[in-house]
């Protein structure tokens, strides 16, 4: 772990051997965080850190009276979840063509960009069927918070709200089957809470920006506007996020449940984690026993004991760990591997015979247009879990056998 302080700001703690591994950009997006009078007593950086809009992906930001929507995201509750089955993987293979298996989950399952939760990709119809009970209450609910939302905080009755559960989206967004180190098959997915999560996360964003100007608060960097604690707009925004943040865990339970069912798989255990989200917590070491709003913009949980996900890339390995609830880091680690490159840089580098070489004997497209999603677009995972490796246990190690990408 390396400190590093800015005169007029707190102190950042960032988990990387050097801070010449961290990219310029990401470096003065910190520097400006810091800055800001309500973020304390200090920053935690993941060995994942890569720059985002406002805040750093791979930031863990502790704050007392202002919450801050662009440190959130526009990906609102995005994270996995992973269930391990009863099935043996080899055994798997051998009963089924992975090539089929791969078309018959995109059939089944809408990936890409979708309107009205129907897949602008040719593959297949979707019924909005809610697996069990427990998730029928839990549609309800959400119902009626959309409802709540759209008659009080911001009319979105346009976007394309609940239809879109059930569905993947796009970027780095996936759905995978991996093998243990013992043998046992895996699902995992990675998504959020799709088009009514980023148009909520754009428009928060947009009325942080408002108030600030209602206030004549000038900042350094106009997409790090806060909402101060006694205004209704933080109100509002506190609601919109648990709202978002259920909506991205049901869209992940709704499609993992889907695989299982398909493939009539059998569940032995599930872990699911946020990594774009907002939580009050108290972290008696870090400040006083006093409670903070804690955002984790591309980090988990990782409490003494807590079960979470950390994906790779295409073609590399993930991993389901365990938290050692490491008090430096706001018991927080990585959220998966971080990309070293842009979209833009990778697709510029990249071909679709690097897509086939990166993921050799693993099922997926290998196109061009997966190529700013494959191996070497992202940091090496192994040296990321190295680093943090006073932050998580590592339980399980995941290595791919079927990816599905939006």
């Amino acid at each position: 772990m390396i400190v590093i302080k800015e005169p007029s700001g707190c102190p950042i703690k960032l988990w990387v051997n050097n801070i010449e591994d961290v990219e310029t950009g990401a470096l003065e997006q910190l520097k400006q965080l810091s800055k800001l009078p309500f973020v304390k007593p200090y920053i935690a950086i993941m060995p994942d850190i890569h720059s985002g809009i406002g805040a750093c992906i791979g930031s863990v930001i502790p704050t007392t009276d202002c919450i801050i929507p662009s440190a959130v995201g526009v990906d609102i509750g995005c994270g996995c979840i992973a269930i391990k089955t009863g099935s043996r993987a080899r055994e798997f293979i051998e009963k089924h063509d992975l090539i089929y298996v791969r078309k018959f989950i995109e059939a089944n399952i809408p990936i890409g960009r979708t309107e009205n939760g129907d897949s602008k990709h040719d593959n297949g119809s979707w019924t909005e069927s809610i697996p069990h009970s427990v998730e029928e209450i839990w549609y309800d609910s959400l119902n009626d918070g959309f409802n709540l939302i759209c008659e009080n905080i911001y009319d979105v009755s346009n976007t394309n709200s609940l239809n879109h559960l059930g569905t993947l989206g796009s970027g780095n967004h996936f759905i995978e089957l991996s093998e243990d180190e013992n043998g046992f098959l895996w699902v995992m997915v990675h998504s959020g809470s799709r088009g009514v999560g980023n148009r909520l996360g754009v428009l928060s964003i947009r009325t942080a920006k408002e108030v600030m100007e209602r206030y004549h608060i000038k900042l350094e960097n106009p997409d790090l506007a806060y909402l101060p604690r006694d205004t209704k707009e933080f109100e509002n925004y506190m609601f919109i996020l648990k709202w978002c943040q259920d909506y991205a865990r049901l869209n992940r339970i709704l499609m993992a449940e889907t695989v299982l069912e398909i493939l009539n798989l059998l569940e032995d255990q599930r872990i699911s984690c946020h990594h774009n989200y907002l939580r009050i917590e108290n972290h008696i070491e870090n400040h006083h026993g006093k409670n903070l709003y804690i955002t984790r913009k591309g980090a988990i949980r990782a409490g003494l004991g807590d079960w979470g996900v950390i994906p790779g890339s295409m073609g590399t390995k993930s991993y389901i760990v365990k938290g050692k609830g490491n008090p430096d880091s706001f018991e927080s680690a990585s959220h998966g591997a971080g990309r070293k490159m842009s979209r833009t840089e990778a697709r510029k580098l990249f071909s679709s015979k690097d897509a086939e070489t990166q993921t050799l004997g693993i099922e997926c497209r290998k196109d061009p247009g997966i190529v700013d999603e494959i191996p070497g677009a992202y940091k090496n995972i192994e040296n990321v879990m190295e680093l943090q490796s006073d932050l998580v246990e590592i339980v399980h190690t995941l290595t791919p056998m079927l990816c599905i990408k939006g």
